[in-house]
């Protein structure tokens, strides 16, 4: 892990979407953090180890979902499907489908496979897989403050974790969507879906993938009423009602795209249902030094 010193900071832009908003300064505390995000590797170690069954490796509990579908409650996970032409960008279940069997070791469905992808970010992991992972491992999960002074690199108020040009010298420094989202990537970057952890460039704290790649996961409540979080979203699979309890997730992914979704930046920030697992979302750890004058007892 990569200790960060901490300090003060701007956190939120005013210059994108709302959600962002206001821009203020924010002081966090010293913390160690993942250098990468969590990977199918790793993941795999734990839930061996832990004898760990996914949120979407298990069939909905049919309580909490009474207007669903009978067919769809059944273990999956939200995928990512591409449209064949263009489509209206309001309606993001014209690329996105619940599919049956679809989970971290199977993230495109049956058939599908991670044998290639140890080193790839863990996917199709929901608040409360990520949650028990850190446990397990003695770790918590970042606050969004802490995650996005991470991912900043020590550069204070730049629009991306390396500055202010998206492509310096024509090098890409992220893995995000290029083309016409969401029926055209022309995977210019070199990747189409996730991406080996640490393939592109590192910030300036030494982190790889705090943009792009994946989202990951936060320990911040999201917060907003309903009617406001409903204008906001661009990447949900599905929506929930209780957005209070909803979770912050950051960073961006390879789904994210200028035409669309223009968040593959630190301060970009998106609300996620504690209960929903996709394609695009994965997570990191953090750990903080116990509080001064706290003495821990073994």
């Amino acid at each position: 892990m990569i200790w960060i010193p901490g300090g003060s900071f701007i956190i939120g832009s005013n210059r994108f979407y709302r959600e962002e908003r206001p821009a203020r300064r924010e002081t966090v505390g010293g913390f160690w953090i993942d250098p990468r995000p969590v990977t199918n590797a790793e993941f795999r170690e734990f839930v061996r180890a832990a004898a760990y069954l996914t949120t979407s490796e298990r069939a909905p509990d049919p309580a909490k979902y009474p207007d669903a579908d009978p067919a769809l409650l059944v273990p999956g996970s939200a995928v990512f499907t591409k449209p064949r032409g263009p489509v209206g960008l309001r309606d993001h279940q014209a690329w996105w489908a619940y599919i049956p069997g679809a989970n971290w070791q199977a993230p495109e469905g049956p058939g599908s496979h991670i044998d290639d992808r140890a080193d790839h970010p863990v996917v199709h992991v929901s608040f409360e897989d990520v949650s028990a992972y850190a446990a397990w491992a003695g770790k918590q999960l970042p606050t969004e403050a802490e995650w996005e002074f991470a991912a900043r690199g020590g550069l204070d108020d730049a629009t991306y974790a390396w500055g202010e040009d998206f492509a310096p010298g024509g090098r890409a420094m992220a893995n995000i969507w290029q083309g016409r989202f969401p029926f055209e990537n022309l995977a210019e970057d070199g990747y189409e879906g996730t991406s080996p952890t640490g393939a592109f460039p590192a910030n300036g704290y030494g982190l790889y993938d705090m943009i792009g790649n994946v989202w990951e996961w936060t320990a911040s409540a999201y917060g907003l009423p309903r009617a406001e979080a409903e204008k906001r979203s661009c990447c949900h699979s599905r929506e929930r009602s209780d957005y209070a309890a909803n979770r912050v997730v950051k960073g961006g992914s390879h789904l994210c795209a200028p035409n669309y979704c223009l968040r593959y930046r630190p301060a970009a920030r998106q609300s996620q249902p504690l209960d929903t697992s996709t394609t695009h979302i994965g997570f990191r750890c953090v750990i903080r030094p116990p509080a001064p004058g706290l003495v821990e007892v073994s």
